[in-house]
């Protein structure tokens, strides 16, 4: 097999199987009485030991390197708390108070939050590209939150509300760390970074009630640790081997995809025109960016010769 289609494999087939954890997750909220941090708890712990006895047993000197620098530390208890956690928390309560297209499109206008913000800290304007990713992005929330009608919402606001937060926990979650991903493996940071959010949230396994389950729904939360959390991680992560970057973010649009063939075909999910118009235009946000500068201009200027 070729190495970019070694590649290509990979990073759909991960951005796949996380995509599927969403639709997962909202059948066990309409099926089962599981509650969103019990799921996103046992979620990040279970995740969080394997990955991190992978690394201990691949890379045990970047864990050492880790845990006993006080920088490294620092910078690995903000990204489990204000990254991991927090992404994980917001974007399962998105999908519980609004459904799992719809939180998986929400959280793509992190790429425009992280553009604002840089610009923001940095005193720069952005880009020409970066303005018109932002355009996009506003018109398309305004389509799926408003179904195109100015006066009406078709998200509940607590839906709007996990639905924005989530989008700024993806934008922390993609800044934090930058640092620690400069001098250490990504599925070691992400282990770790798992572990201890998943640490911190067993008092919530220990308190609250312990879900009444099937065994299809133990396979689903089965499915959204191993094949929806390590699998997914772990492959989206491998394929940046053998394909860019760009490549990358553009094939994670198979999360969204996958996570609304499910939902509409197999959980009942109904999305108007006006949702699928602004979920489209959110996804070119991502198709935007991923594309390089260079290769931007070139089509451009070509475009504006023939015309």
């Amino acid at each position: 097999m070729k190495a970019q289609t070694k590649g290509i494999l990979l990073a759909a087939g991960g951005a796949s199987l996380w995509g599927g954890s969403g639709a997962a997750a909202q059948y066990l909220f309409s099926t089962s009485n599981i509650t969103t941090s019990w799921l996103v708890a046992i979620r990040l712990l279970t995740a969080g030991i394997l990955l991190t006895i992978w690394s201990i047993y691949k890379k045990p000197q970047q864990i050492h390197d880790i845990i006993t620098n006080r920088f490294n530390i620092v910078i690995l208890l903000m990204f489990s708390i204000l990254g991991m956690m927090n992404s994980q928390l917001t974007y399962f309560l998105a999908v519980k108070y609004s459904n799992a297209p719809t939180a998986t499109v929400i959280q793509y206008l992190q790429p425009v939050i992280i553009i604002i913000w840089l610009a923001l800290a940095q005193h720069k304007w952005p880009r020409r590209i970066d303005n018109i990713s932002i355009t996009i992005a506003l018109i398309g929330t305004f389509f799926l939150v408003t179904g195109g009608h100015i006066n009406t919402l078709t998200l509940t606001p607590l839906a709007l509300f996990w639905g924005i937060w989530c989008a700024f926990a993806a934008a922390f979650y993609t800044m934090l760390p930058r640092q620690l991903l400069q001098k250490f493996d990504a599925l070691t940071v992400c282990g770790l970074a798992m572990l201890v959010s998943g640490i911190i949230l067993i008092p919530i396994l220990l308190i609250g009630p312990f879900p009444a389950l099937t065994g299809w729904q133990w396979f689903l939360v089965i499915y959204i640790v191993i094949g929806g959390t390590m699998f997914s991680y772990t492959m989206f992560l491998q394929s940046i081997r053998y394909i860019s970057p760009a490549a990358t973010g553009i094939l994670s649009a198979f999360e969204p995809l996958i996570a609304t063939l499910l939902a509409v075909t197999l959980l009942g999910t109904r999305l108007t025109i006006a949702a699928v118009i602004g979920s489209l235009l959110i996804l070119l946000t991502t198709f935007l960016q991923a594309i390089p500068v260079d290769r931007m201009v070139k089509f451009l200027s070509k475009a504006k010769n023939k015309a």
